[in-house]
């Protein structure tokens, strides 16, 4: 969620746990987390490696923030151990990010990231916070432009290592991007820059959010999932929509084709199958 300029209140709820414990085994995510920029523009990330056997309380209650700027994420793992480190989202170079989606060739992607020396910004084992290593090193090589940035790495990635998906989604304190990759999995955008003074309630099977200040003032919203009671539309595969601190946005298809190695659902290992289409 990016409300622009404006600081705004909303509350959130990452899961809407079952109480019956053996649907919890089931059900529950491998993590969830919450990055806001606040009023002194500067990057909080809230996040716990939330599972049936620990205490669900972080995930279930309501997190009441001021930001200009949302990212919510709930996890179900296919890389790495159930800790805060490999939990979404991840924070770099005063930037927020979520991914949702497989990448392998972990070695290959291992090694770029050494020879960009960026090496040290990651801290887990998951492939997400790798890609966004990349995506870090590639801004900086492009001056701080993150798009440009983005475009480059995940370029680099599209050509060289197998990709099942890179849904992604990356926050600075005044901009917001999304990127859908390839047509795997879905991405949907709602427009509210022109709310029509119904409160912004969204909510889908794992994330609910609402404001009431977002009643009347204008925002931009993002989700893996079309989310009730709002007119989501589908980002196109290979789009990249970027909306600026004034909620401009600009949309672009920069990867028009899939990746070089394209790996299908049968492709993957079950724990990467069954995070993907829980």
């Amino acid at each position: 969620m990016h409300a622009g300029r404006r600081l705004v209140p909303a509350t959130f709820w990452l899961l809407d746990a079952p109480d019956n414990l053996a649907e919890q085994s089931r059900q529950n995510p491998d993590g969830t987390g919450l990055g806001v920029f606040g009023p002194d523009g500067v990057a909080v990330v809230h996040k716990e490696p939330v599972a049936a056997w620990r205490d669900c309380e972080f995930a279930t209650e309501a997190h009441d923030v001021t930001a200009t700027t949302f990212i919510a994420h709930v996890r179900y793992a296919s890389t790495g151990a159930l800790d805060v480190a490999n939990t979404h989202p991840f924070l770099q170079d005063d930037r927020i990010f979520a991914h949702n989606g497989v990448v392998e060739g972990l070695d290959a992607l291992d090694d770029r990231i050494r020879e960009l020396g960026v090496a040290d910004l990651v801290e887990g084992q998951t492939d997400s916070e790798r890609v966004f290593a990349l995506i870090t090193a590639a801004a900086r090589a492009h001056h701080g432009d993150v798009g440009a940035g983005l475009v480059d790495a995940i370029g680099w990635l599209a050509d060289n290592v197998p990709i099942y998906a890179v849904n992604l989604l990356l926050s600075t304190a005044t901009d917001m991007w999304a990127l859908r990759y390839p047509d795997t999995h879905e991405l949907y955008a709602l427009d509210r820059r022109h709310p029509d003074e119904r409160r912004l309630r969204v909510r889908s099977p794992r994330i609910r959010a609402e404001s009431e200040h977002l009643t009347t003032h204008p925002s931009v919203l993002f989700a893996s999932e079309p989310m009730d009671g709002e007119r989501w539309r589908p980002i196109e595969p290979g789009e990249l929509v970027h909306v600026d601190a004034d909620l401009r946005i600009n949309t672009q298809v920069v990867f028009p084709d899939p990746p070089r190695h394209l790996l299908r659902r049968d492709d993957l290992s079950a724990k990467a199958a069954a995070s993907q289409h829980a």
